[in-house]
C-alpha cells in the first residue's frame, strides 16, 4: 500500500523556520503518512507586502493539498492555481478573506482558528478605550505640540471616570466576553447586544443584555465592536446607529473594518457626537492611496482630531505569545482536517 503524502503550504511567510510545524504534523501519527511542508513569502511578517499567488512556483502549486494563510486573500481565480487543494486554514478568527462559495464549488474545506489571541485582543480593546477616555492620547499629542500645552490637567469631554459609566459591546463571543470581564473590573457597567447568544449568557458573565441594537447604542458611552464581518454585519455600524450614541461617546473597533462605515465615523467625529475613535481595523487593509479623508486628517495631525483618534494597523492580535499560538493551532487544525479527517474548526459556506 502506498503511503499518502500531503503537501502543505504556509503562503505568507510569517516565520523563519518550520520546526514547530514539522513536529506537529509528524508527532504520534494516527496512521502512516508523509508531510512535505513548504513556506512561501508572499506576505512576510512586519511588512505590508502582498505578492501574487503566481509567485509560488507552479510545481509547488500543483502539489499543494493544504494551504495556510494569514494576511492573503484567496479568491476564485486564485483557487484555480491549486488543482489538488483540499483544505484551507485561515490563520486567525475571521475568514472573510476567503471566497467560501468558490471553495465549496471546488470541494475545498475552509477552517479558521477561533481560539487564539483572545487575551491580546481584549487587552487591546480596553487599552484603546482607556487611552482615549483617560486623555492619555490627548496629553501625548498636546505635550508634543509646539509650543507644548501647559503642564496641568485639561478639562476635555474625552476624559471621564469609568466607574458607573456604560461600556457597550456589540457581539459577545470569545473576545467580547473577555472584554466584558475586563471592563467590569475597571468599574464600567457592561451591556451587550448579540442576537445569536442563547438566553442566560448575560447571567453567566454578569452583564446586562439588550434585546435591541438601538438600545445598545443609545446607552453606551463607550461602544466596542466584537462581531465578525458577514453579509448581515458589513457596514451595519452606520451613521444612523452612531448618531444614537450619547453625546461625547467613544468608539472602539478591534473586530473587522467592514463592520463600521468609516464615512459615518468621520461625520460623527466632526459633528462632535462621537468624541473619540480607537480603530485597529479598516474596511480595506492596508488603506490604498489616496487614503480616506479621515485617515489623512489623522496622519496630518489636523487640530480637530487632536487626542481623539488612534489607528493601530490591525495589530490587536499581536504578541509573541499569540503568534506562537496562531502557528501551533493552525498547524494542528490542518493536521486534524487534512490528515486525520476530523471536522475541527470547519467553516461551511452557509455559516455567517
Amino acid at each position: 500500500m502506498t503511503t499518502p503524502t500531503y503537501t502543505i503550504l504556509e503562503a505568507d511567510g510569517q516565520y523563519p523556520d518550520q520546526q514547530l510545524e514539522e513536529k506537529l504534523f509528524n508527532d504520534d501519527p494516527t496512521h502512516p503518512y508523509k508531510v512535505r511542508f513548504v513556506r512561501s513569502t508572499l506576505a512576510p511578517s512586519e511588512t505590508d507586502v502582498r505578492l501574487p499567488w503566481t509567485d509560488v512556483p507552479k510545481d509547488v502549486r500543483d502539489e499543494v493539498d493544504g494551504l495556510m494563510i494569514l494576511k492573503l486573500r484567496l479568491g476564485e481565480e486564485d483557487l484555480k492555481l491549486f488543482p489538488r487543494l483540499k483544505v484551507v486554514v485561515r490563520m486567525g478568527v475571521g475568514y472573510d478573506v476567503i471566497d467560501r462559495a468558490a471553495c465549496a464549488r471546488r470541494g475545498v474545506t475552509v477552517c479558521n482558528v477561533p481560539d487564539y489571541g483572545t487575551e491580546d485582543i481584549a487587552d487591546h480593546a480596553i487599552g484603546l478605550a482607556l487611552s482615549l477616555r483617560r486623555g492619555i492620547l490627548l496629553h501625548n499629542d498636546l505635550q508634543r505640540a509646539s509650543p507644548p500645552a501647559p503642564y496641568c490637567p485639561i478639562n476635555h469631554p474625552l476624559i471621564a471616570r469609568s466607574r458607573g459609566a456604560i461600556f457597550g459591546i456589540l457581539g459577545l463571543g470569545r473576545i467580547g466576553t473577555a472584554v466584558a470581564l475586563r471592563a467590569k473590573a475597571f468599574g464600567w457597567h457592561v451591556i451587550f447586544y448579540d442576537p445569536y447568544l442563547p438566553n442566560g449568557a448575560d447571567k453567566a458573565v454578569g452583564v446586562e443584555r439588550t434585546k435591541n441594537i438601538k438600545d445598545l447604542f443609545r446607552r453606551s458611552s463607550i461602544l466596542s465592536i466584537h462581531c465578525p464581518a458577514t453579509r448581515e454585519t458589513k457596514n451595519m455600524v452606520n451613521y444612523d446607529l452612531l448618531s444614537l450614541l450619547p453625546p461625547k461617546a467613544v468608539l472602539v473597533n478591534t473586530a473587522r473594518g467592514e463592520v463600521v462605515d468609516i464615512d459615518a465615523v468621520e461625520r460623527c467625529l466632526k459633528e462632535g457626537g462621537l468624541i473619540g475613535a480607537g480603530l485597529d481595523v479598516l474596511p480595506i487593509e492596508p488603506p490604498p492611496e489616496p487614503v480616506h479623508s479621515l485617515i489623512k486628517a489623522y496622519r496630518d495631525r489636523e487640530p480637530w482630531l487632536t487626542g481623539r483618534m488612534v489607528l493601530t494597523c490591525h495589530t490587536a492580535f499581536f504578541s509573541p505569545s499569540s503568534l506562537e499560538e496562531i502557528r501551533s493551532k493552525s498547524a494542528q487544525t490542518m493536521r486534524e482536517v487534512l490528515i486525520d479527517k476530523l471536522q475541527s474548526n470547519v467553516i461551511t459556506p452557509d455559516m455567517e
